[in-house]
């Protein structure tokens, strides 16, 4: 019996070992303090070299390691326990909010459409599946099963602007001088769902709260604005 068949059946081994690799992601990033070191980041990069030098598939490992999704809805309303600390602030800013995040959420699609085209990819398929990349995995999943896009590139995407902007979203708001609070927490939030959300929670309890209102928000617009764009183009 290889190893693939013993841990086949497990229903622990992928938990186990995606909690492993993030602890250490973690611990890593604590002792070092450096932007680039993401414990999500690290867990990945710990999982796909484990998995290569074992021998071990990837269905082996996700067999286990899908039971973690069960938490993310929860995890995601938890989110809601800063937005109700900074409900004033929230509707104070509710017309600049909403229209920012609507801008923002025009102009994912359009970043999606423009580097595929930069990169001469036309095939309609690939392209639906990117374009719910900055979106929340269970509502990027859903509009790329609706428009006919492949989930797991879907997946794929929405892990990518998560951790980029996890790792970048800071640095780029402080290159562009981008300061206030709520903008920040905005910018992070509607680009890098919670993935980004995590970092903006250590930025400051109003970034937190802002980035948690713009996951709701760009993924009830994202579920219009995205099938909106795939009709326009045919």
């Amino acid at each position: 019996m290889n190893i693939n068949e013993l841990l086949g059946e497990s229903l622990f081994f992928g938990m186990v070992l995606t909690l492993i690799a993030y602890k250490i992601g973690f611990s890593i990033q604590q002792k070092w303090k450096k932007v680039f070191l993401n414990p999500m980041l690290i867990a990945v990069v710990l999982i796909i070299g484990f998995l290569l030098l074992t021998g071990i598939s990837y269905e082996t490992y996700a067999y286990g390691a899908k039971n973690l999704s069960y938490f993310l809805t929860p995890v995601t309303v938890c989110l809601a326990v800063p937005l109700y600390r900074q409900l004033q602030v929230l509707k104070k800013n509710l017309a600049a909010i909403l229209i920012s995040i609507s801008i923002g959420c025009l102009v994912h699609g359009a970043v999606v459409l423009a580097v595929l085209a930069a990169f001469g990819i036309e095939e309609k398929q690939l392209i639906n599946s990117l374009l719910p990349k900055s979106v929340t995995t269970a509502v990027a999943l859903g509009i790329s099963s609706e428009i006919g896009g492949i989930q797991g590139i879907t997946v794929i995407g929405v892990m990518i602007a998560g951790i980029c902007g996890a790792v970048l979203g800071p640095v780029l708001l402080k290159l562009v001088r981008v300061t206030e609070p709520v903008a920040q927490g905005l910018a992070i939030g509607s680009a890098s769902h919670a993935v980004g959300t995590s970092k903006a929670i250590e930025l400051g309890e109003i970034q937190a709260a802002m980035s948690s209102l713009a996951i709701v928000v760009t993924g009830m617009l994202t579920v219009v604005i995205v099938p909106w764009i795939v009709s326009l183009m045919g």
